[in-house]
């Protein structure tokens, strides 16, 4: 290509104004036969964005498509152009950018004066904004008709004669008909033929009128089957406004319209609280309003798998009342069969078939010729109930699929309505009623109770509250495990149930406790019921292979005389309840006021017992009683003596405040508290130059069971600055008995450390050497009893004697209490008793005055270098 494109290198066929006009609108090309471009025009450059200089050499090639260029079409076309064929039509080409663009070409072969092809000439239009529009116009109605015939919504186009002039494929596949079945039909006769004439005056009249029209409507495919749709009609006008055409939409909504249509009516009734079977007959009318040809029934499948009717009011109540109580099995008819296989039931034929043999007579008077039955489902999938369809005619394969949908809407419902029965049931249950026993649990007992308390204020009438507790319950818990205690409870509550009369409450408060309230009731009777509700109680019973017998402890408060409401006679019954277990097991007690000063006064002291052993008051304290070496007359050590003195009550008896503590689990509280005070006085003695050689501190069995005790005492003593040996720890004979593996563990632990133990009381209680040979104590304390009769009874001399002679041989101190004579030491120090302690010597003194007690009565010392001082006892209860 030299320079521009000379016009009169053009075939010569064309005149020169010919040739100028096609170069002004045209893009002209003309190709060598190896396609080597060798001319091109302006329009031609401009078109596909070349300079003279690119498009200098270019191969024709390189303006094709590469997916031409590979289809071998090309190739094809290229060739009959050179063999002198013509070729033309819309072709797409390439940029020079890349971008394509369309063009409507002519490619015409240029011959010699010889006839042989000489190059060929390319005249072009670019056509690519309308192509592309055109394209865009296809693909749209390719889409559209793609919707149209894949969309479940079925298409009905009609004339104003309301002939059908097309269906789509969505027409065929949901109601049978193709095409050319239909066309030419009258939309309406062809799916609703059921339709009343005035329906279609007033549907034409509205497309007349230009107007959409929408409705609901059930209708008949082919072969029978119905289907409920929801129909949009528009109507089409032409340019004077004249109906021509009527566009169709029918969307299939079985389904949805019959959860809709059923569930508006049926879970409004369940939202308003509405009883079981009237929400359940809305569900059997709703369905044969829609259904006119079934009769609905539902019944109820309890947990021994019997039949109960719930709703079917169509059905006669005869035969519903016979249908009550029978038994679901593998031949019950269609509903006892579905719900014994836990799957529908279809049975076509009930006078052949033999499902229902020992039913037909039942239902074949009535004039029912089939029934289908299907399982109603909780959400473990258990059947709880059937809902049925019964046939007076011969059952349609066509509407099966229509009675299915209408089937499942109406088990969904069903379901929900029976679960919701038995949710409120349960709930009932849980809130009212003992999940172990049955029996009504608190809530329900006081309700109960207040209505019998209001009729007996009204009637001026007794009544009795008994509070009841099993004697020895956590026993047979412990020994037998929780499985035998929960029988132990059902039995103990039949028991209860049995004695009491019908119009008396009973119930379980918590644990082993139970509580009945007798209705017109004095005292006599009372003790009646309570007698013979005692013997039945006793008689024995076997659990898990071992014979019990059990007793109760009850407690007895009357109305109007010891309460007005539940709550507080109950509070009453269980004071007395105390009182009875008190006095032994098997015991009954009535209520009495003294009764609830006593228990009032207890509750203000362990109120106030806490307060004091958190500091919040200075009146519990601990006095000092010294112990004397009665070989030399020195201080031996001093026993810690807790005291609490009562801002209005005054001195409170070590004895109560003590069992106090037991009672309320506060002895490891105070153990700890007067663990740490006695060591914090030792040290401040050994500050101020008081010669005390030793504390004892005594302990709650209970405390030894804490694995914690030994390090505790190991603390309290590093930080008052003592040593192992200025503790002595007492403890008494009951510790013998304790079965607790962490108590032996306890007092090995402290033993090790070098704190001392001592054995208090010895001699009055559970004395054993074979226990005593296991437990690691140093010292034994001779009880006060034996002390008191030394004078008088030749035993206690020898038992006093015979005590002493163990511990020496088992290399124990000994130490004697409650000396208060000189007679008593005397005998005491003649029988060997290397210490002793009482109200001879001193009686429990405050920290301050023993300083001025040792100055006056002893020439007190500290002990000596490498001396082991051997302390007496801690004791709570005091002297």
């Amino acid at each position: 290509m030299k320079g521009e494109t000379p016009l009169d290198d053009f075939p010569r066929n064309l005149g020169a104004e010919q040739l100028m006009a096609l170069d002004r609108v045209m893009a002209i090309a003309e190709f060598e036969l190896d396609g080597t471009l060798r001319h091109a025009n302006a329009n031609y450059l401009q078109l596909f964005g070349l300079s003279h200089d690119m498009a200098r050499g270019r191969k024709h090639r390189s303006f094709c498509p590469q997916a031409l260029l590979n289809s071998g079409r090309y190739s094809t076309i290229w060739s009959n152009l050179c063999a002198g064929n013509p070729f033309s039509g819309p072709v797409e080409r390439i940029r020079d950018d890349g971008r394509s663009c369309w063009l409507d070409a002519t490619y015409s072969p240029v011959f010699n004066a010889q006839g042989q092809v000489q190059h060929i000439l390319k005249i072009a239009t670019d056509i690519t904004d309308r192509y592309v529009k055109e394209q865009a116009q296809q693909e749209h109605l390719t889409r559209l008709t793609l919707i149209a015939d894949t969309s479940d919504a079925a298409l009905i186009i009609s004339d104003k004669d309301s002939r059908i002039l097309h269906v789509n494929r969505g027409f065929t596949r949901l109601f049978g008909w193709q095409n050319e079945e239909a066309l030419g039909k009258a939309p309406i006769g062809l799916l609703a033929p059921h339709l009343p004439p005035e329906f279609s005056e007033n549907y034409h009249g509205a497309l007349r009128a230009g107007t959409s029209v929408e409705r609901e409507e059930i209708v008949v495919g082919k072969s029978g089957q119905r289907y409920w749709v929801k129909v949009i009609s528009n109507p089409i006008q032409d340019a004077q406004g004249a109906w021509i055409y009527t566009v169709s939409m029918l969307t299939d909504i079985t389904r949805s319209k019959m959860h809709e249509a059923l569930q508006h009516r049926v879970l409004e009734a369940l939202a308003r609280e509405r009883p079981l079977t009237e929400v359940l007959e809305l569900v059997c009318q709703e369905v044969e309003r829609i259904a006119p040809e079934v009769t609905a029934s539902v019944l109820e499948v309890d947990a021994q798998g019997l039949l109960h009717p719930l709703a079917g009011a169509s059905l006669p109540q005869s035969y519903s009342q016979l249908l009550d109580g029978q038994s679901i099995g593998p031949a019950a008819g269609s509903c006892g069969t579905a719900a014994w296989r836990n799957a529908p039931v279809i049975v076509d034929h009930i006078a052949q078939d033999p499902l229902w043999k020992e039913y037909r007579h039942l239902v074949l008077p009535l004039g029912y010729q089939a029934c289908w039955s299907t399982p109603i489902r909780n959400s473990q999938h258990q059947p709880i109930g059937t809902f049925a369809f019964y046939f007076r005619e011969p059952r349609a394969e066509a509407s099966q699929d229509f009675h299915q949908k209408l089937i499942d809407a109406c088990t969904h419902l069903c379901a929900l309505a029976l679960e919701r029965e038995s949710d409120r049931h349960r709930i009932r249950q849980l809130a009212f009623y003992d999940g172990l026993t049955g029996m009504p649990n608190r809530a329900l007992l006081r309700a109960k109770a207040d209505q019998a308390i209001a009729s007996a204020a009204r009637n001026h009438e007794q009544l009795a509250v008994l509070f009841i507790d099993l004697d020895r319950f956590k026993q047979v818990n412990d020994s037998l495990g929780h499985g035998a205690g929960d029988e132990l409870l059902r039995t103990m509550a039949a028991r209860l149930q049995q004695v009491l009369r019908a119009n008396d409450i009973v119930g379980r408060l918590s644990g082993d406790e139970f509580a009945a309230v007798l209705t017109q009731c004095d005292a006599d009777h009372a003790t009646s019921t309570i007698e013979r509700l005692q013997v039945l109680l006793a008689e024995p019973l076997t659990i898990k292979k071992t014979s019990l017998t059990i007793s109760a402890s009850i407690g007895i408060s009357l109305f109007p005389a010891d309460g007005q409401d539940l709550e507080t006679l109950l509070q009453h019954a269980d004071m007395a309840m105390y009182q009875a277990k008190s006095t032994g097991r098997g015991r009954f007690c009535f209520f009495s006021h003294e009764m609830n000063r006593v228990a009032q006064q207890k509750l203000m002291l362990e109120m106030e017992l806490r307060s004091a052993l958190q500091g919040r008051q200075l009146r519990l304290r601990l006095q000092y009683q010294p112990q004397i070496d009665l070989a030399t007359g020195e201080l031996y050590g001093v026993e810690a003596l807790a005291r609490w003195t009562h801002a209005e009550i005054g001195e409170i008896p070590p004895a109560q405040f003590i069992a106090l503590a037991q009672e309320h689990g506060l002895t490891a509280e105070l153990g700890r508290w007067a663990l740490d005070e006695a060591c914090r006085q030792l040290a401040q003695w050994r500050r101020e130059g008081v010669g005390v050689p030793a504390v004892s501190v005594n302990l709650s069995p209970t405390d030894f069971q804490h694995l914690d005790l030994a390090q505790m005492t190991a603390d309290t003593l590093h930080r008052h600055g003592l040593q192992p040996q200025d503790l002595t720890l007492e403890l008494t004979e009951s510790i013998l008995q304790d079965a607790n593996p962490a108590t032996l563990k306890t007092l090995h632990d402290i033993h090790r450390q070098g704190v001392r133990l001592s054995m208090k009381d010895f001699g009055a209680g559970y004395s054993s050497l074979s226990y005593l040979r296991r437990l690691p104590v140093s010292e034994l304390k001779l009880d006060p009893s034996f002390v008191a009769d030394l004078q008088h009874d030749e035993a206690a001399r020898s038992l006093s004697s015979a005590i002493l002679g163990v511990g020496k041989s088992l290399h124990l101190s000994v130490v004697a209490e409650g000396v208060e004579t000189d007679a008593q030491r005397n005998l005491l120090k003649d029988l060997g008793y290397p210490a002793a302690q009482g109200f001879l010597f001193a009686k429990p003194l405050h920290p301050s005055e023993l300083p001025g007690w040792l100055a006056c009565n002893l020439q007190s010392r500290a002990p000596a270098a490498g001396r082991v001082p051997t302390p007496g006892g801690c004791e709570f209860i005091g002297p």
